[in-house]
């Protein structure tokens, strides 16, 4: 299994608890494919460099998990569907 970054970035105006049923659903989307989470940093809202969807500001998180090559297809489209995601990319972590 390769280790991959995910940043992803939410809507700054959501509720505390629906930005941890992002994370949670993310969480369990790389579980459910046969991968690991390693960590998880939540970086908090920031001003974006340009508008997305009419907002400003989002929050950014950065999840590091480790999973396989077959799985990352599933993550980004799950994560391009999920309506409080306003922008993701994943990386493989050198």
């Amino acid at each position: 299994m390769k280790t991959y970054e995910m940043l992803y970035i939410t809507d700054s105006a959501l509720a505390d608890e629906a930005k941890d049923a992002v994370l949670k659903k993310f969480e369990d989307l790389i579980a459910s494919l046969g991968g690991n989470v390693v960590s998880v940093d939540k970086q908090g809202a920031k001003k974006l460099a340009y508008p997305i969807s009419d907002k400003t500001d989002g929050c950014y998180v950065v999840v590091t998990f480790e999973a396989e090559g077959a799985a990352i297809k599933e993550i980004d489209r799950i994560a391009g569907l999920t309506a409080e995601v306003l922008r993701r990319m994943i990386t493989v972590k050198a």
